[in-house]
């Protein structure tokens, strides 16, 4: 389910709206200049001047992987954090925030 849509600014951030039917917010993916170990987060998604996240570089599976972030965002009107995807467009200067429900098991 698209969410979300972003840009990708001069100074190297993503700057979009999340939307779903209960939230609405804009929201600045920074990239993280921290360094530290090498699972680190590639960005800081922020809202105002508060961290609700986290992204991480990513690639999908295939023969021809593409490159995208996993975010993960924190809140406490979420039951759970929440996990989405930003795909961006081909020339990379767009994005595409997408979110899927996580199916639970089934119990035989």
């Amino acid at each position: 389910m698209h969410i979300g849509d972003f840009i990708l600014s001069k100074e190297g951030n993503w700057i979009g709206t999340i939307r779903t039917l209960s939230l609405k917010a804009k929201l600045r993916l920074v990239p993280n200049d921290d360094g530290g170990p090498k699972n680190a987060p590639a960005y800081r998604v922020l809202r105002g001047n508060f961290r609700i996240g986290d992204a991480w570089e990513a690639q999908t599976p295939g023969n021809s992987p593409k490159p995208y972030l996993r975010l993960r965002l924190d809140d406490p009107c979420l039951k759970e954090p929440l996990s989405a995807a930003l795909f961006p467009s081909d020339n990379g200067d767009k994005a595409k925030l997408v979110w899927n429900r996580r199916r639970e098991s089934r119990r035989s």
